[in-house]
């Protein structure tokens, strides 16, 4: 586990565990010192306390050993400084300490991997790599740290001033956004035929222009499945820019399989950076019936773009020669909706679909 306090001595080689041992005090800046109930004694909080924020953050039980540094007391203070202060509830402690943990265990696995991994492969002979790690960490450490505060403070401040303009914003007040779900067409089938590099590159890539297209358009990246991406943002016109763009643009990659895009609009539940609800389960059923290199929306999402003048009007409603609306001369109308055939949905009942593509003068 990334976030364990130490290594099983008894099955790790005496030499590993002396490298192993120098990384540890290398990153923690600090030697081991305590047994997990010294540290909680000498945080002054109560050992079960103590053990159900160890375990939220990701931590195993080490029963007594002495693993454990200052660094861990600190750690152990603060946040059960939180809590007496009044500033959150231990509950709220709780899920503080695990999605920090969650978080940071699966960024700290991917710059290790990724870091010794690339920088170690030309090891220099008559050294380990193990040898050779010790002063890259050495180097890495100050520069890594100082980048993740940064982003970390960016992210905040977006975060933030989304949540001080949901007070006058209904829709995010009410919880409704559009919820994207951009999968990979044949992904299994594809897997069993690659190799462990290429199908690694492979995900890689979409993962990375995936991210990179939802963030340029101002939407949300909720998590990556390895062949899918779920997506959020409160603007349903942007989260079908975003999904029209991602099929547009991975359909020129010649190595990435077709993609197929679900989405709906409607209430959602967020916690702990993820998203879930009825919203959600519809969007993923709307992906797996999806065509290949194309958009499926549901119904809520497609009055949504009605509503915000970024589809035509239904044909009910207007006329069908009627030239779209202009604004300073650009066509409002950016996009068509074709409804598909209702069909059942498991555990939804009956679903009617929409095709969502450009819209174009003819339309």
């Amino acid at each position: 586990m990334a976030g364990e306090f130490g290594n099983d001595d008894e099955a790790v080689p005496a030499e590993d565990q002396t490298v192993a041992l120098d990384l540890e005090r290398l990153i923690l800046d600090a030697p081991r010192r305590y047994t997990p109930y010294q540290a909680a004694r000498a945080a002054d909080v109560p050992m079960e306390l103590a053990t159900r924020f160890w375990r939220a953050m990701g931590f195993p039980d080490i029963g007594q050993s002495r693993a454990l540094t200052d660094g861990d007391v600190i750690a152990l203070r603060r946040l059960a400084g939180l809590v007496e202060s009044g500033l959150l509830s231990e509950s709220m402690a709780i899920q503080v300490a695990r999605s920090t943990g969650q978080t940071t265990a699966r960024l700290a696995g991917w710059q290790m991997d990724t870091f010794l991994d690339n920088l170690t492969q030309a090891v220099e002979p008559g050294l380990t790599r193990a040898e050779v790690a010790y002063p890259l960490v050495e180097l890495l450490l100050p520069e890594l740290e100082q980048f993740l505060v940064y982003v970390w403070r960016r992210q905040l401040a977006a975060v933030t001033g989304r949540v001080v303009q949901a007070a006058e914003d209904t829709e995010i007040t009410s919880g409704r956004l559009a919820v994207g779900f951009a999968d990979l067409v044949g992904f299994t089938r594809l897997s069993r035929r690659l190799e462990e590099e290429e199908l690694g590159e492979l995900v890689e890539s979409f993962e990375n222009t995936c991210s990179d297209l939802i963030a340029g358009y101002g939407g949300r990246v909720i998590k990556t499945l390895g062949d899918e991406i779920l997506y959020v943002s409160e603007d349903p016109a942007t989260a079908a820019e975003i999904a029209l763009t991602l099929v547009e643009t991975l359909a020129k990659e010649e190595s990435i399989p077709e993609l197929r895009v679900g989405m709906a609009f409607g209430a959602v539940t967020s916690r702990m950076g993820d998203v879930f609800g009825t919203t959600v389960n519809l969007a993923s059923r709307l992906t797996s019936i999806a065509p290949k290199d194309a958009v499926l929306v549901d119904g809520e999402f497609a009055a949504a773009l009605e509503a915000g003048g970024a589809v035509p009007p239904s044909a009910a409603d207007a006329d069908a020669d009627r030239a779209p609306t202009r604004v300073d001369g650009v066509e409002q109308h950016r996009f068509h909706l074709q409804p598909m055939w209702r069909r059942p949905v498991r555990g939804l009942g009956l679903v009617e679909p929409w095709l969502l593509s450009r819209h174009t003068r003819s339309d």
